[in-house]
């Protein structure tokens, strides 16, 4: 009798056990029912030996239930994996890479060959890095490399180092320039200030069967996807190697001393933040960023590398991280100097009429407030008129005694000053009347600071004023530059640049 109620107790879990493992959500009301109903009956003979062998019997049950489910769903998952679109996950080259993007912060687990130096353990103050591949007309990359090198002085070239990524799936043609890199540059190699890596191309993901935007070709999506890739690992690469990171590309003439005129402009936006500065208006060309976050842009560029072309994906992502304009200085440090492309051989004439070869000309400008009581419009305010960066101060008719002035954070020993007024587009908004005067002890006024004492320097012709050699005329070490109206004009007023070169060295 025990036995036959054993057998039904047995029978009756078996049943709930099948309802579980069917998945319905909606008998599982029922399975409790019936769960009660049959230790309702159990009242009837000796519970102390059937509970506690049904309690046993369902809980292992439920265990395999798991364990089945379990299984089942990893092998679903491995078929949706592989019926997957081809486009999308392509085997193990695709994981190499993409496995661990969750990780935004970290670097990408990418294993390079170096094919000459290798990385030095002090930090350099900036890495200049280029990606090259094999093109069907021309190749620039040897005279890329020589322009840096020679540009610079033995002080400069003490603080950077420059990393050639050959992104080359032909491997004969990298071990070729690697030959003529190393017999050309041997003992830049030899002092650390020149790496060349690869990166095997199974770390690389699909690049053919990507969305066409744009219309493009395929074969110019390929190319365009390959590049980002190519980029975005020779980031990952130098993202411990230095403070500040450049970006060039393959066929690049530089201007004179182009490290110092950056670190001067670096230090002059000391305590404002930014993402990217630029010193070309070219393509990926002279684009500069704080190495630390060479990480998130590389992880950016692989993210959506079959979007759209880098040029334009770095300015998504300057955008993304707050810096809501551009911000571009002049003149340009670097020429594009190719005459074929590396996408199919055309044609590229692309030239930056800003680039001057010798910028060591570059003004100093140091920390300052600024003021004036001329009617400023819009957003044209005074900071853009002291600013490097392709930018103007714009104000209403101004009237005879109306000033801009600038007040140094510290006294200064100052060389020479020269301002700009007007533009090539509104040629009459230029100062007709006015001079340039510098002045010592500040005072403070309900408008402002401004020097108690001024000496004038010289008179605004044809909307500028220059003076040289200040440090000869003046005594004392200059507190303000100002600029006075000596007679009122119609015409509203653009000051679009003033420029001031001191005695000091660029990293004070």
């Amino acid at each position: 009798m025990y036995i036959d109620k054993t057998f039904s107790a047995i029978n009756d879990a078996y049943c709930i056990y099948l309802c579980i493992f069917a998945g319905d959500i909606s008998n599982y009301i029922s399975v409790m029912r019936l769960l009660w109903k049959y230790l309702d009956k159990m009242r009837c003979f000796r519970k102390r030996l059937t509970i506690p062998f049904l309690g046993i019997l369902i809980t292992c049950l439920l265990f395999v239930n798991l364990y089945m489910e379990d299984g089942y769903v990893l092998e679903e998952d491995k078929r949706q994996l592989r019926e997957t679109p081809i486009h999308q996950l392509n085997s193990e080259r695709y994981v190499h890479t993409f496995k661990d993007l969750s990780n935004f912060s970290g670097a990408i687990n990418v294993t390079y060959r170096y094919l000459a130096g290798s990385p030095l353990p002090r930090k350099r103050y900036l890495t200049i890095g280029l990606s090259s591949v094999k093109r069907k007309r021309g190749n620039y990359v040897l005279e890329t490399i020589k322009s840096i090198f020679d540009q610079s002085s033995y002080e400069e070239l003490k603080e950077i180092v420059v990393v050639i990524h050959l992104a080359e799936f032909n491997l004969a043609w990298c071990e070729s320039l690697v030959q003529d890199i190393t017999r050309k540059f041997a003992h830049h190699v030899i002092a650390g200030r020149l790496l060349v890596i690869h990166a095997p191309e199974e770390y690389y993901p699909v690049l053919d069967g990507l969305k066409r935007n744009y219309n493009d070709p395929e074969d110019r999506v390929r190319f365009r996807s390959k590049q980002n890739v190519d980029y975005a690992f020779l980031l990952n690469f130098c993202s411990n190697l230095s403070d500040y990171y450049m970006m060039l590309e393959d066929d690049v003439r530089c201007s004179k001393n182009f490290l110092t005129a950056m670190k001067k402009v670096v230090t002059s936006r000391e305590g404002s933040y930014w993402v990217t500065l630029e010193f070309s208006k070219l393509g990926y060309i002279g684009k500069l960023y704080h190495s630390n976050d060479l990480p998130r842009l590389a992880r950016f560029l692989l993210m959506f590398y079959q979007e759209m072309p880098c040029d334009w994906l770095l300015i998504h992502f300057r955008g993304l991280l707050a810096q809501k304009d551009v911000i571009r200085f002049k003149p340009s440090l670097f020429q594009h100097m190719g005459y074929y492309s590396s996408y199919k051989g055309a044609e590229n004439k692309l030239k930056d009429d800003d680039f001057e070869e010798d910028s060591f000309d570059i003004p100093d400008n140091p920390p300052a407030s600024l003021y004036t009581n001329i009617n400023v419009f819009e957003n044209y305010g005074t900071t853009k008129a002291y600013s490097s960066v392709d930018e103007y101060f714009w104000g209403k008719s101004p009237s005879t005694g109306d000033f801009f002035i600038i007040v140094f954070n510290k006294s200064t020993k100052i060389t020479k000053i020269k301002i700009t007024t007007g533009t090539d587009d509104r040629q009459n908004d230029i100062l007709h009347h006015g001079v340039l005067e510098v002045g010592e002890k500040v005072i403070g006024t309900k408008k402002g600071k401004k020097c108690s004492t001024y000496i004038t320097l010289g008179e605004f012709k044809n909307g500028q004023v220059e003076a040289q050699e200040i440090e000869h005329k003046i005594t004392f070490d200059i507190e303000c530059v100002r600029i006075v109206v000596t007679a009122s004009q119609k015409e509203w007023l653009i000051i679009r640049s003033i420029s001031l070169w001191t005695t000091q060295p660029p990293n004070q």
